[in-house]
This record gives structure tokens, C-alpha cells and sequence, in this order.
């Protein structure tokens, strides 16, 4: 039976980590489709007809109450569950108006959204034995999306657990795969993502030490230096005078 599944959401990072998530965890969907504003959403729906969406509320184009009003028009709305970052009761009332199935605000575990997809699968053409096969790909791809994230993310006040929530694992075996594929825990990776950082704004010579110590996400300068001395080799101002 081919399964077809449209995510829709005009957060590349959370549209893009989702489609690939699922892909490593199931084989069910033969095809997965991306839509990064709502009008690329329903010419989706309306062209290749996929039986389950998750669909974001506020996007460019169209909002996702109105590609669900249009898709409804049409007699063509998929299976579709809400993911949004808007807890207001009018969208959500509008929303399930409309036959969504699921209103679920942001952020949500990516093993939550393919066990609602399995879900809605299994509604609408029967259960099926799902086998969960854990290969080194997988590992692999977990990694580098917490990678990604911690590269876009480094300078807020940063947790394992916030990572692990955003590629949708716990905490422990995120920290289990740092120290597995990049023989460090998170906190040094972290460490060294801030410490590049700094180099580059120590470099440019026009900010303090402390200023550069807040702006890659240290609270506290003198630890900030401490870091930065282990990884370096050197302390901030030998390294900015180096580069003088």
C-alpha cells in the first residue's frame, strides 16, 4: 500500500529534520513531500493527492486554516494533525472545525510525530508490524542534526536536554552518541563551537573580552577564560595580541 505524507512548515530546520527522521525510522511512507508556505502545500495536496499532512498554522502565502478551508472546498484535505506555536483557541477551534485530527504546539519530539503518523496510518489502511532497526546511519544523522543545532543555537543558554528534545531523543543517548562518535561529552563540543566563535570576534579586535564571553553564551568571564585557555592554549587577550 503507498502511503503519501505532506509536512508542511516554513521552518526548514523543523520541515526538513522531520521528513528525515521518519525516513530513517520507518520505510512506510513511499513518499514524503515538503511545503515551505501554505500555497506549496496545496498545490501538493491538490497535484499529488497525500493521505496524511502535518501542517504548521502561521506560514507565508496561505496560513494553514486557510489551505485546510481550501482543501476542504475541494473535497481533497488529507489526514491532517497541527503542529503550531500558537496556543490561542480561536486557531485550534478553527482548526478541528476544519477535520484536523491533532493540535499539538511546538516544539514537538520528532518520536511523537512518526508514532502520530504510524497513527494515522493505521486509521486509514490498517495496522502494520513496525520493526525499529537502530543502524549506524541513523547514529550518524542524530548527530550531525544535534550538531546543526548547536551551531545555530550556541550563544543561548544552551542544554543537553534542549538538543535531545529538538532531535527527539533523550538526553542520555545523546550524550551516549557525543561521546561514541566524537570521543567528548556535549559540554566540550559546545565549549569548542563557543571558543571558535570568540576567536573570530577576537580577532576583529572591537569588542571586550566580557562582551565576547556574553555574546557566544558564557554568564561568567573568568570561566569564559578558563575554556578558552584549555582549548586554546592561551588566554583571550595573549590570543588577541597574537593576532595584532
Amino acid at each position: 500500500m503507498s502511503i503519501k505524507l505532506l509536512i508542511a512548515d516554513d521552518e526548514d530546520m523543523i520541515r526538513n529534520g522531520i521528513a528525515k527522521y521518519i525516513q530513517l525510522h520507518t520505510d512506510r511512507f513511499d513518499k514524503i513531500y515538503l511545503a515551505a508556505n501554505g500555497k506549496e502545500a496545496l498545490d501538493i495536496i491538490f497535484r499529488d493527492k497525500p493521505d496524511i499532512m502535518f501542517l504548521d498554522v502561521q506560514m507565508p502565502l496561505m496560513t494553514g486554516i486557510e489551505v485546510m478551508q481550501e482543501a476542504r472546498r475541494a473535497d481533497a484535505l488529507p489526514y491532517t494533525m497541527i503542529l503550531s506555536a500558537y496556543e490561542e483557541f480561536k486557531y485550534c477551534q478553527q482548526a478541528l472545525r476544519l477535520g484536523a485530527k491533532e493540535y499539538l504546539l511546538k516544539p514537538v519530539r520528532s518520536s511523537d510525530i512518526l508514532q502520530m503518523a504510524n497513527h494515522a496510518a493505521d486509521e486509514l489502511f490498517g495496522p502494520v508490524e513496525q520493526i525499529r532497526i537502530e543502524s549506524t546511519e541513523e547514529k550518524n544523522y542524530l548527530v550531525e542534526l544535534a550538531k546543526e543545532y548547536v551551531e545555530e543555537h550556541y550563544y543561548e543558554n544552551l542544554m543537553l536536554s534542549d538538543v535531545a528534545q529538538k532531535v527527539g531523543i533523550s538526553s542520555g543517548y545523546l550524550s551516549t552518541l557525543f561521546q561514541r562518535q566524537l570521543s567528548k561529552g556535549f559540554v566540550d563540543y559546545l565549549n569548542e563551537i563557543r571558543i571558535e566563535h570568540a576567536c573570530t570576534y577576537l580577532r576583529q579586535n572591537y569588542l571586550k573580552t566580557y562582551e565576547i564571553a556574553y555574546k557566544v553564551g558564557f554568564r561568567d568571564e573568568k570561566y569564559f577564560s578558563k575554556v578558552f585557555k584549555k582549548i586554546i592554549g592561551q588566554s583571550p587577550s595573549e590570543y588577541r595580541k597574537q593576532g595584532q
